[in-house]
Parts: structure tokens; C-alpha cells; sequence
């Protein structure tokens, strides 16, 4: 097994406006209801940009969201919204739809997303745990080339564990690491298994410092053969993962950077703008 590891610091989400917002996010959808044409409106009558309820009912088990994409000014009008979400994902046109599964917001929300992408079929899953005020999210991953064999197969499982998470860092800054990382996902290949890590602890400064950990090892009697191929290519394989880990700490840090922690029914109303204007919106 190769082992990869490389730690990171960020700036510290305050917890208690993260919670405020993704409360006031759901509450916004669930008091949402469908427009004109399969639009989905907010409460105050404006539509959310970019989302059309493409089949069933809003937010009841099996709807199906989406985008309906622009056509030609001489045949629009021709092709109606359940027309254009009946054919999702069979062209390369064809607006990509998003199944709920779940909408329960004390509870759990579950989405579904069937992906075709460059002859990969992909079905991912998204489960929220407690969505107003977010105790885990859930990741599942299942993909196959149609006619391409169990080489063109592979799973995935990922959890952020966000108690296990505000709980790290929360510590003292002296004070050892979690045991267990509060973020961890799996993927699965006929050849190989790989498993990541986050695990964080709070800095003297008040921000947070991140490990990432990359675990890859080979499978069965190709264990040998990828003991080979990992020792030449842990160099790559130790700057990808370095770069990539920098590259999301800057990416995370200049969004926290840009935040204005609103709160209350400022909150809301600069979150409703940018679900109706999400280019024109301001910062949160």
C-alpha cells in the first residue's frame, strides 16, 4: 500500500452562520412551488435561475429537475417542458436532470444525478443529513461503460461526518488530532482501491489546519504489479495530490474572504437574490 499525505490551512467558516444559512436555504426551496412552465418560485413569486421541474410533482419523491436548454427563436414554443425532460441524458443536447429521492428537511434530503459523459455512465447520489442544520452529507458513486467490462467499472462511498467535524475544531490547539478523520471516502476499481482522508485541527491564529491523506493499494494477484507501478510513480502522484490540495485551500480561502456574514432576514433576503440572480447577486 502506498500512503500520501499533505496538510493544508484555511480559514476558519464560523459555524454558527454556516448553520443559519443552510437553515435558510432549505427553508427557502421547501416554501418554493411550481411556476409557469415548470419554473420553480420562490415564496415572493420570483423564479430560481436555471431550475425547471422537468417531471412529477415539487419536492415529492421522484421529481425530476433540470434545465430546459434555449432554442432556436423560429422553433420555440414548439417543444414543451415535459417533452424536454422525457429524453434527459439521451443526447448530447439533452438537459442533464437531477431525481429527488427524498425532501424531508427536519430529516433527510437525497438527490440522484444519472451522468453520460465521454462513453462513462455515472449515477451519483447526495444525501443530507438534518439539512437545517447539517449533521453529515453522504456521497455515493457508480459508474460503467456500457459494453466496456468490469475494467470500465468502479464504486465510490464518501462521508463528511460535519459533528465529528465542528468537534476537531473546536479543540485546543495543543491538543492531539481526531482519531478518526471526519471526512473519508473510498473508490473501488477492479485493479486498485484508494481512500481519503480529511482530518482537521485548529491553529494558534484561528484557522484551520487540514491533513489530507491519499491511501492506494492494488487488488488481488495485481498487488505485486501495482506495488511496481506505485513506486514509480509516487513522485507524480505525491505533487498531484499536493497541488491539488493547495489549489482548494486557495480556492476555499479567497470565498471566505469574499463572505459578508449576514444574518437574520438580511440573510434571506441575499440568499433569495442569489438564488434569482446568481450572476448579478452580491456576496453573502
Amino acid at each position: 500500500m502506498a500512503r500520501f499525505a499533505h496538510t493544508v490551512t484555511v480559514a476558519a467558516l464560523d459555524r454558527g452562520w454556516f448553520e443559519e444559512a443552510a437553515g435558510t436555504l432549505v427553508d427557502l426551496l421547501d416554501a418554493s412551488r411550481e411556476g409557469p412552465g415548470g419554473s420553480v418560485v420562490l415564496a415572493d413569486g420570483r423564479p430560481v435561475e436555471g431550475l425547471r421541474l422537468l417531471k412529477g410533482r415539487h419536492l415529492r419523491p421522484g421529481a425530476r429537475y433540470g434545465e430546459v436548454p434555449a432554442e432556436p427563436e423560429e422553433a420555440a414554443g414548439e417543444v414543451s417542458v415535459e417533452h424536454a425532460g422525457a429524453g434527459a441524458g439521451d443526447s448530447p443536447g439533452a438537459p442533464q436532470a437531477v431525481a429527488l429521492r427524498t425532501w424531508r428537511p427536519s430529516h433527510s434530503v437525497e438527490v440522484e444525478n444519472l451522468v453520460e459523459e465521454d462513453g462513462m455512465s455515472l449515477k451519483v447520489g447526495l444525501r443530507l443529513s438534518e439539512p437545517r442544520r447539517p449533521r453529515a452529507v453522504e456521497l455515493s458513486l457508480a459508474g460503467h461503460k456500457p459494453g466496456g467490462g468490469s475494467l470500465y467499472r468502479l464504486s465510490g462511498r464518501g462521508k463528511a461526518d460535519l459533528a465529528a467535524w465542528w468537534s476537531a475544531v473546536d479543540r485546543l490547539p495543543s491538543a492531539p488530532p481526531a482519531a478518526r478523520a471526519p471526512v473519508s471516502g473510498r473508490a473501488v476499481h477492479r485493479l486498485a482501491k484508494a481512500r481519503l482522508t480529511l482530518t482537521p485541527r485548529p491553529a494558534e491564529d484561528g484557522s484551520w489546519r487540514i491533513t489530507v491523506v491519499l491511501s492506494l493499494r492494488g487488488r488481488w494477484l495485481l498487488r505485486p504489479v501495482g506495488a511496481v507501478v506505485l513506486f514509480f510513480a509516487r513522485g507524480p502522484l505525491e505533487r498531484g495530490l499536493r497541488e491539488a490540495a493547495e489549489s482548494a485551500a486557495e480556492e476555499w480561502n479567497t470565498a471566505l474572504a469574499e463572505l459578508t456574514p449576514l444574518h437574520g432576514e438580511a440573510l434571506r433576503a441575499e440568499i433569495a437574490d442569489a438564488l434569482v440572480n446568481p450572476d448579478g447577486s452580491t456576496p453573502l
